[in-house]
């Protein structure tokens, strides 16, 4: 059974727009729950709408909280992203570790995220059991809030079984052509090229043809594609042909 997804929560959010593409990528993902607590400039924010691209009317839903301490108050496991080191000792791990953490335990989770201009205060960081950090450049450590949320919906997604808009297009596609056929293709593009003059001096044609036999064998070979290579061969053959023909 997939465990129930977490709520993300904003902690102090400034920009609505950061809210709404939060919304946005958040239900690209499959998360619908967001929670903010104590946004600067209130709820609702026509400011995000543009950047939500319709989530919140998709299925995104907002609870506003008055502190960090309510926004929490029914959940079992809070997890706090965060790139600062704080001195707390509490279990670290990133965006992988933390869906694999909510995973395991099964618990009613939020992951709360902090505001814009100076991350989450230590004291709301202290009421998560989890640190959420990710592998970012220790010079730069500075996400945008809703590429933060993103980076953790994404391995949400990842781990749910969600495989995107190309889900399902290997299907159907063609099986390797038997060695037999290649090795046909083979002899008959060699028979061409001989007829042509191309294996010269005599002693290197040996190593010449097993030249391109390993050039030919890094791809994988469609029966269909065999085919169409031959039926190539066949042309270029028959338009040597004419073209000798017209010069007699």
């Amino acid at each position: 059974m997939r465990p129930s997804a977490p709520a993300i929560i904003l902690h102090n959010p400034q920009l609505g727009e950061n809210i709404g593409a939060a919304a946005r990528v958040m239900l690209n993902f499959g998360l619908s729950e967001l929670r903010l607590v104590a946004p600067r400039d209130g709820w609702p924010n026509s400011a995000a709408t543009p950047l939500s691209a319709g989530a919140f009317e998709a299925g995104v839903s907002v609870s506003v909280f008055a502190t960090a301490q309510e926004a929490i108050a029914d959940l079992e496991l809070v997890v706090a992203a965060t790139a600062r080191p704080r001195g707390l000792q509490k279990r670290v791990t990133d965006a992988a570790g933390s869906v694999e953490l909510i995973a395991e335990r099964g618990l009613k989770t939020g992951v709360i995220f902090g505001a814009e201009n100076n991350g989450m205060p230590s004291e709301v960081v202290a009421l998560a059991d989890v640190i959420m950090t990710y592998p970012v450049e220790p010079k730069f450590a500075s996400l945008n809030l809703a590429q933060a949320v993103g980076v953790f919906c994404s391995n949400w997604g990842a781990a749910q079984g969600r495989q995107g808009r190309f889900e399902g297009t290997n299907e159907g596609i063609e099986a390797p052509a038997p060695r037999a056929d290649v090795l046909r293709m083979f002899v008959h593009f060699e028979d061409e090229l001989e007829r042509a003059g191309y294996f010269y001096p005599p002693e290197k044609n040996e190593v010449m043809k097993n030249n391109l036999r390993t050039a030919f064998l890094r791809g994988t070979w469609t029966l269909q594609e065999v085919r169409t290579f031959r039926g190539a061969i066949k042309a270029l053959a028959l338009g040597r042909g004419k073209a000798r023909a017209g010069r007699e």
